[in-house]
């Protein structure tokens, strides 16, 4: 019985195999969009960081429990940058709401460049694979 597990460790190896090309071009792709993608998260900490003082100086007299200082209001940045937004920490003043508005907006651009910037690596490194083969 204890061959037989074996032999199926196996076949799950062979599986994982036929993906080891997709891996590969992957991380070549990563690898060559590194300088872009560590640009994107220096600006985004940045970004982050700028949203949660914002909200801050817009919310904390209103809601002095939910945005206690900058680090609790990071908590509010992190969920509207990244679109999540749990709905347990929202702006209440007009000011706040203006606010988060323009944040979301931004937000969106959060989500999808680093998609992009990995999509067009990932192009790339298929164009390159493809002329060296011919």
């Amino acid at each position: 019985s204890v061959r037989i597990l074996r032999v199926f460790r196996i076949f799950r190896i062979l599986k994982l195999a036929r993906y080891n090309k997709a891996i590969n071009r992957f991380s070549n792709a990563a690898v060559s969009a590194k300088e872009e993608i560590t640009l994107f998260i220096i600006l985004t900490a940045i970004l982050l960081y700028l949203s949660a003082f914002g909200i801050y100086l817009f919310e904390s007299e209103a809601q002095p429990e939910k945005f206690a200082s900058v680090f609790h209001s990071l908590w509010w940045a992190i969920s509207t940058l990244t679109t999540v937004g749990y709905g347990d920490v929202y702006p209440i003043t007009m000011g706040g709401k203006i606010f988060t508005f323009f944040i979301l907006i931004i937000g969106l651009g959060i989500v999808t460049v680093p998609a992009g910037i990995v999509a067009s690596a990932l192009s790339t490194s298929v164009k390159d694979k493809n002329k060296t083969e011919e």
